[in-house]
């Protein structure tokens, strides 16, 4: 397959009018002209970016990761490629630990078909995180780190991150677990403080997760679990840019705090995602979604309906964020932070061809998963 006529968005350049050539699922070339073929594709000008990379979902379209079934990774591996999304890591949440099990066992079983978002591996949010930050967690299965209980997961081979809380008795064991299994360990649903979070880093604390919800912000005396975000290099910061979960004057400081080589945007989104306003469920509670914005009975955010390039285009509109910069966020840190740089994440000869066609506003026209076009906007969109 050849693209003609678009702008493509490449690691360290930009082609205006160029060409994009496909074969097997690889991008096989890159030009800086159009390609004379009567079967070529006119990409209408629009830009070619890479596809976005959710790292921290937990359901869309109806369905959740902790349905445990092969139809709700299916659903959600044909529905992601709509907002731009070519791959994801299905994240479970706080629940029993047979039902994370199945959870997991689900992803190591699951067939991945044609023209799907690819599921890279899974992300255990919880159970061993801090009662006091449980956010919309369910309360009654919150446990402390259990080593053996984490290996056995980790034995799985598809777990890709876990959200803990460093904190927590035996939590440095775990974290130092996670890190000889290349998996990485988030701090995330957490009483820690900035002191607790930079001793972490040693034992293999590398990220944050969902930046400023769920932990201790920034206070002149104790700068928390935040400022340790912008203080040290080697985190990594996941980010919901949806204006709710952080308004925009914070989405703008994080931003001129981290810069786009420290923040990986992500979803968290919820069943509900893509859905009317309504009554959903999380891990067996009740989430009234209205205005864009979860939550349960008590007012308690509970995960998103974000898309990824909603939050892409939020982060240009009240950060000052450039095109690449979006691109850095939601697509180049993330590839990096997981190990599959070398196959994803940027536009390259070489490397799969996961890629979107988008307009300067990132309004998806078309994706491709592998080569293959899994979504395309109709013209009365």
């Amino acid at each position: 397959m050849i693209m003609n006529h678009v702008t493509i968005f490449l690691e360290n350049q930009t082609i205006d009018s160029g060409s994009i050539e496909i074969e097997d699922g690889k991008i096989i070339g890159v030009y800086e002209e159009s390609i004379h073929n009567e079967s070529a594709i006119d990409g209408l000008g629009l830009n070619i970016i890479p596809g976005f990379i959710d790292t921290h979902i937990h359901g869309t379209n109806g369905v959740d990761v902790m349905d445990g079934t092969n139809e709700a990774l299916a659903t959600m591996a044909r529905t992601l490629p709509q907002e731009g999304t070519t791959s994801f890591l299905p994240t479970t949440l706080t629940s029993d630990p047979s039902q994370i099990e199945q959870a997991l066992n689900t992803i190591v079983d699951y067939h991945q078909n044609e023209g799907e978002a690819e599921i890279l591996g899974a992300h255990i949010e919880g159970p061993f995180i801090n009662q006091k930050k449980k956010g919309a967690q369910p309360a009654e299965h919150i446990r402390l780190p259990d080593y053996t209980l984490t290996k056995k997961w980790l034995e799985t081979g598809v777990v890709k991150a876990m959200t803990l809380a460093p904190e927590l008795d035996h939590a440095d064991d775990i974290m130092q677990l996670l890190r000889d299994a290349s998996v990485v360990a988030s701090a995330g649903h957490t009483d820690a403080d900035y002191n607790t979070i930079r001793l972490a880093r040693t034992h293999g604390l590398s990220q944050l997760t969902h930046l400023c919800n769920a932990m201790n912000g920034l206070h002149h005396r104790e700068v928390g679990a935040v400022g340790a975000a912008a203080l040290f290099e080697d985190l990594q910061s996941e980010l919901i840019a949806d204006g709710i979960h952080v308004v925009d004057p914070m989405l703008k400081l994080l931003y001129d705090m981290l810069g786009p080589d420290k923040i990986t945007l992500i979803t968290d989104s919820i069943r509900a995602k893509g859905l009317e306003d309504g009554t959903y469920t999380l891990g067996g509670q009740d989430v009234t979604v209205a205005n864009k914005q979860a939550t349960l009975n008590d007012g308690t955010l509970a995960g998103s309906v974000l898309k990824m390039n909603e939050a892409a285009r939020r982060m240009m509109d009240v950060s000052g964020a450039s095109f690449r910069d979006v691109i850095k966020m939601a697509s180049v840190n993330p590839a990096k932070q997981y190990g599959v740089w070398n196959q994803k994440g940027s536009i390259a000869v070489g490397k799969d061809a996961d890629f979107v066609l988008v307009d300067n506003q990132l309004t998806v026209y078309a994706t491709y998963c592998k080569g293959v076009k899994t979504y395309e906007r109709h013209p009365n969109q």
